[in-house]
């Protein structure tokens, strides 16, 4: 197999699976019949905006359909009937604070007449931040920053951001009179509702105290007032999210819609389509993504040497979402630091070709997806005087990926299933 064929059946294996999570082709077959009332449609995430207009190209003219919908910077496209307004993501800011308080809002106009429409998909937690009383935005940024470089897995951030917001755990659903519609695009592994965009629809089973022992756990020191409300809260003085069972829930459903393994399996039949046998070996993969990448080395060396536990060709294929624990001062996502150090295991053995990336084309806060590994990345490397190893301690895996040539940048592709993994042994 040609270099030049094995690049071409990457790209068109990850252009495979956004299209499976594409929300302009899935978000029409999941739209409710109108209302006797209006429809309100709501929504936060990397993908809401795509969100928003699948649904005013499928609504009916005639019927009553409004909303406003938040989305990363640079995420936004022109919708007619919803307003899209864009805010902070990773870290949240003034703008998404102050969108998630007028959805609020509007939410709280709705009758039981009406139907309230949400779009929710990965990105929401950030970008759907209204702090409780007493915790200010700055509060919030400063806990989001130290989860972020903690490696603490997005469900536990969100268990901590759900016990700090008005609109988040279920507390969205909780305030509308109305019916309610969730359409969402999971981006976390077991596709649970409740950890995606923390879960403004779903019942919330986490509890105050559970936000306390994450923190701790992830040795991440809160602001005295997250402290605080986080203590009142587990002695029973603040009111917990609404729980699994609660009434408030009786109108309310949560369609997941798009999932990692819909997406891994469009790129399973690519590569079926070409000749290759592919072999999924999960939607639900986490850890510490250099760890992970020694263990999929080991598999790709396996095949490659013994043709077991699948004769070569063959396309390993997985999602799920690897965390890194920053200890460095470099660059890079999980998808970047996964490569390096699996380009460090292999060392450059021949016919192995890789890829990482995020679906929702940003690997961490970069401007790239992820990067592609071929088997004289290395040796192209040191040409360059790089230092693998030295980078990855630094989690500078950005800035080999870039000095090679093999970054992939997508732009924004506003969806959103998490990451997207192939180790191609030819």
């Amino acid at each position: 197999m040609t270099p030049e064929r094995a690049r071409a059946m990457l790209d068109g294996s990850f252009a495979a699976a956004l299209a499976a999570a594409d929300p302009l082709r899935i978000v029409s077959g999941h739209l409710p019949v109108p209302p006797k009332g209006r429809t309100l449609v709501v929504g936060a995430g990397k993908a809401a905006a795509a969100m928003a207009l699948a649904v005013e190209q499928q609504w009916p003219a005639a019927a009553p359909l409004d909303g406003l919908v938040i989305t990363r910077y640079q995420h936004g496209l022109l919708t007619n009937r919803i307003t899209v307004i864009e805010a902070g993501h990773p870290v949240p800011d003034a703008a998404g604070e102050q969108a998630a308080a007028e959805i609020l809002r509007k939410v709280k106009t709705l009758t039981p007449q009406d139907l309230l429409l949400v779009l929710v998909s990965g990105g929401g937690s950030s970008l759907l931040s209204l702090p409780v009383e007493g915790i200010t935005m700055t509060d919030l940024k400063q806990v989001t920053k130290q989860l972020l470089m903690s490696g603490a897995p997005i469900q536990a951030m969100n268990t901590v951001r759900k016990h700090l917001s008005l609109i988040q755990g279920g507390r969205l659903a909780a305030a509308s009179r109305a019916p309610v519609l969730a359409l969402v695009i999971s981006d976390v592994t077991g596709d649970d509702p409740t950890h995606i965009a923390s879960g403004p629809c779903a019942p919330d089973p986490t509890t105050y105290q559970d936000a306390i022992d994450i923190l701790e756990r992830h040795q991440v020191q809160p602001p005295p007032a997250i402290a605080a409300h986080l203590a009142r809260g587990a002695r029973g003085e603040i009111a917990e999210t609404p729980k699994p069972g609660d009434r408030v829930f009786a109108k309310t459903e949560n369609r997941v819609i798009a999932t990692a393994q819909q997406s891994l399996q469009a790129a399973a039949d690519y590569f079926r389509s070409q000749g290759i046998t592919p072999a999924i070996l999960g939607d639900s993969v986490t850890g510490e993504a250099r760890e992970v990448a020694k263990v999929y080395g080991a598999l790709a060396r396996e095949i490659a040497q013994h043709s077991a536990p699948w004769p070569a060709p063959v396309a390993l294929i997985s999602g799920g979402e690897c965390t890194v624990t920053v200890r460095g001062e470099g660059r890079g996502g999980r998808c970047a630091e996964f490569l390096l150090s699996l380009a460090i295991d292999l060392g450059g053995a021949a016919g192995i070709y890789a890829m990482a990336c995020d679906t929702d084309g940003i690997d961490g806060s970069e401007d790239n997806a992820g990067a592609v590994l071929t088997p004289d990345t290395l040796q192209r490397a040191t040409r360059k005087h790089l230092h693998a190893t030295a980078l990855l301690d630094q989690n500078d895996a950005y800035r080999f990926f870039a000095a090679t040539g093999d970054l992939v940048i997508t732009g924004p592709t506003r969806t959103n299933v998490n990451d997207y993994r192939v180790i191609l042994v030819s």
